[in-house]
């Protein structure tokens, strides 16, 4: 009896407490070529709506037959949700369900929702579209690419929203630290791999940057809280190594 509530709560688990993935049936094997597709599909579908975060390849492999193409099965999902308000999406490196566009106003007016990208100033926009384009970049070189100084508050209120984080040292002497964009970057602006950035050409065409005005340092001020900071080094004016 406990055997059996215990694989219907979570699977039976071995002495490593892992699962006994021989217990689950992926092949489908019994079933006509046609049943066992729906079934996979059904597997698929349902592993996506459950998570909260992206659902990436090799999770969906371990649900399927080894044949069996996740892409083709994302594919006809896809299609079955033509016409419904949402869909599934690929991003951050996986598969999400994601409510289409069309219906943000209608999702907002009902239950509210997060502003969190909003929430990021102009120049805060820009600096964050720098580091996505030319990631791994130092604190300097940002400040040097816009003619303006980049203060570490500025650079901490995108770390704080999870939008960059610290990449490799710089070879550059002092060995500062680099910074990158981060998956939920991805997540936030629906890009599935740095890729899918528009390249600058696009964002021009749409009046949305100007390179020449970039690298004219032309931007919002408020950038800076103070002159003549201290490059982000390895380690601060006490000798206290900064976190990563």
């Amino acid at each position: 009896m406990a055997e059996s509530v215990r694989r219907r709560r979570g699977g039976a688990k071995g002495s490593d407490g892992q699962p006994n993935d021989h217990l689950f049936d992926r092949e489908l094997d019994h079933l006509p070529p046609e049943a066992r597709w729906r079934e996979w599909m059904h597997r698929v579908e349902a592993t996506i709506f459950a998570s909260s975060e992206p659902v990436g390849r090799e999770t969906l492999a371990r649900i399927v037959g080894k044949s069996c193409s996740v892409d083709l099965l994302i594919d006809d999902i896809r299609e079955e949700l033509r016409g419904r308000p949402y869909d599934l999406v690929a991003v951050a490196g996986g598969w999400k369900h994601l409510t289409r566009p069309a219906y943000a106003d209608a999702i907002r007016a009902a239950v509210g929702g997060s502003e969190r990208a909003a929430d990021l100033t102009q120049p805060e926009v820009l600096v964050l579209m720098c580091i996505a384009y030319f990631q791994p970049i130092t604190r300097g070189e940002l400040s040097s690419f816009f003619g303006k100084e980049i203060s570490r508050d500025f650079i901490g209120h995108l770390r704080g929203a999870g939008f960059i984080a610290s990449g490799p040292r710089s070879p550059t002497p002092g060995a500062p630290y680099t910074y990158v964009t981060t998956k939920e970057f991805l997540l936030e602006f629906g890009l599935d791999t740095l890729r899918d950035l528009p390249d600058f050409e696009a964002l021009e065409d749409a009046g949305l940057l100007s390179k020449e005005k970039l690298l004219a340092g032309d931007i919002p001020t408020g950038m800076s809280s103070g002159e003549g900071e201290e490059e982000d080094a390895g380690v601060n004016s006490e000798g206290i190594e900064f976190g990563s």
